[in-house]
């Protein structure tokens, strides 16, 4: 009797096809995967099927403002995670006009920051699962420290779990794969919420708050939509760049 690796190698022979999207070049996939997350987000209901890797984009995005303030010296006092995507992170301290504009900055390139980081860490699928481990470690720490409302516990809590078995479970190009999908979508939370970085206001669990470019603007002059463009554009770097030094190794393949 065929154990089951020998089982799947070969069923992998009698299906060449199947054999090819396992050899895909690290490259394609994942500028693959680049390019269904970016049309995903943009259809009606994308946002419902990537919900889960979209709050994770939101927690970036707030946990960017919480350590930009901590930077500045200001006190990051909590952060709040709602069901309907949005998030809010409160933070206290009068550190000028510059130093408010580098907080409000931070939450709009916070997911992209984290996002290139995975793509720079797992340059081997060997890391993957060290990585996905650590992003448990992460998550359950910021839900201890600064997560105050119900719904955001429980999410972080849920990923943690989830993000820790994968860590435990999948092998190296399973979790390779995992880490890039999340990687992606926190690279390209910018460009689902492209409306957002053009936007003066945005509401927040109902209440209406001056979104962060127009934030940048009362504190650094130049209109808001000036911001907005340089995030898009530096963000957009950092994709390509990500994409580009994860994948320039020609001997790894998934």
């Amino acid at each position: 009797m065929l154990c089951a690796t020998e089982a799947v190698a070969a069923f992998q022979t009698s299906w060449p096809p199947l054999t090819g999207f396992f050899i895909m070049r690290p490259r394609s996939l994942l500028i693959l995967t680049t390019f269904a997350v970016a049309v995903i987000w943009q259809m009606p209901y994308g946002h419902h099927i990537l919900y889960p890797l979209s709050l994770l984009a939101t927690f970036a995005h707030e946990m960017g403002h919480g350590l930009s303030a901590m930077l500045v010296g200001a006190q990051f006092e909590q952060m709040q995670l709602n069901a309907d995507g949005s998030g809010l992170a409160v933070w206290s301290g009068n550190p000028g006009r510059i130093a408010t504009a580098f907080v409000a900055a931070g939450g709009l390139i916070g997911p992209t920051i984290a996002g290139a980081a995975m793509l720079l860490l797992t340059g081997s699928p060997r890391w993957s699962r060290a990585v996905l481990a650590a992003l448990a470690a992460v998550l359950l720490v910021c839900m201890v420290v600064w997560s105050r409302n119900a719904f955001g516990v429980a999410y972080l809590l849920t990923m943690a779990v989830a993000l820790a078995l994968a860590a435990r479970f999948l092998n190296d190009s399973l979790a390779s794969f995992v880490v890039h999908l999340i990687a992606v979508t926190l690279c390209m939370s910018w460009f689902s919420n492209l409306d957002y970085l053009f936007s003066a206001n945005a509401v927040v669990n109902g209440v209406t708050h001056p979104s962060d470019s127009a934030v940048m603007a009362r504190a650094l002059w130049l209109p808001y939509w000036f911001w907005g463009g340089v995030v898009a554009g530096f963000s957009l770097a950092c994709v390509v760049y990500g994409i580009w030094f994860s994948t320039k190794s020609p001997t790894r393949h998934l």
